[in-house]
């Protein structure tokens, strides 16, 4: 597939991990990206992150100083939505409630022009739902585009068109993903879609395997990498991705399909007293 053409505008709504790292996907692959957060710290220290993430990739081989300079360049901060008046493809990556991406699509909605393709990375409401908050008008130019952390190493995106989406726009949108580096799937529009239920599944019955005392988490995860290959197992997982998120997560797939998705007690208890991973924080593993 060939490169997006060079002239294509972007934006994306929402600066955290995932927001900021789909932010540099694009600038890396040389298109113009407008990066919008409501706080402005969040939005300044997204973009601090951006630039130790190149440092380490620069280290690594990864990126060239010519990538890293480039990629910095193309990144701009909006303080607000007035900008994004000119986009050709706008991300919402935020908060995964849907009140909140209900507000931030509507707002996208008046701010940006009439051709532009909005795209939500929500990971498990239904994008038929969130679409709902969009004009008539817009809806056929709207569906979802779940990327996986860390987005600028994973290569998947689910793309997951609404009742009202058109073929015209997952054409278009597969295309663009496939020239960025992504390898898109298309998936139907169910709650949790595909990966998210498979991945959830697995780590509600990790957790279960603790609580019952069958292992550790550090033997279940080197059980996961060495014996049915898994790049990293189902408690380092959750200590990167935060336990909290992956409580929230489950509690919307029970919601959807019932007592398989339950979250464990201990998963709760965990969460509930702090223990939920992420950086500098106490998780699963004593290194979390």
């Amino acid at each position: 597939m060939s490169p997006p053409a060079p002239d294509l505008k972007t934006g994306v709504v929402g600066a955290g991990l995932m927001g900021a790292e789909i932010a540099l996907v694009f600038a890396l692959a040389g298109l113009d990206v407008l990066l919008h957060d409501r706080d402005a710290a969040a939005l300044e220290k997204a973009l601090a992150r951006l630039a130790a993430l190149l440092d380490r990739g620069v280290s690594r081989g990864l990126y060239t100083e010519g990538q890293r300079a480039m990629a910095l360049d193309r990144i701009r901060p909006a303080p607000d939505l007035a900008g994004f008046g000119d986009r050709d493809l706008v991300t919402e990556a935020v908060f995964e409630a849907l009140e909140v991406k209900s507000e931030v699509l509507a707002a996208l909605d008046k701010a940006c022009p009439p051709a532009c393709v909005i795209a939500s990375n929500t990971s498990t409401l239904p994008i038929s739902t969130l679409s709902a908050a969009l004009s008539p008008e817009r809806r056929p130019r709207f569906l979802g585009t779940h990327y996986f952390s860390p987005v600028s190493r994973m290569q998947l995106v689910e793309v997951v068109p609404a009742f009202e989406t058109s073929p015209e726009t997952v054409a278009w949108t597969t295309a663009l993903l496939e020239g960025v580096g992504k390898k898109p799937i298309a998936v139907k529009d169910v709650p949790g879609f595909a990966v998210n239920r498979m991945l959830h599944a697995m780590l509600i019955e990790a957790v279960k395997l603790v609580e019952e005392g069958v292992a550790t988490p550090e033997d279940l995860d080197t059980a996961c990498r060495l014996g049915l290959g898994h790049p990293i197992g189902p408690f380092a997982l959750m200590d990167n991705v935060t336990s909290g998120l992956c409580l929230q997560v489950q509690e919307i797939l029970q919601e959807s399909y019932g007592e398989r998705f339950r979250p464990p007690a201990l998963l709760k208890q965990r969460v509930a007293a702090g223990y939920s991973g992420g950086r500098g924080k106490p998780g699963w593993l004593e290194k979390a």
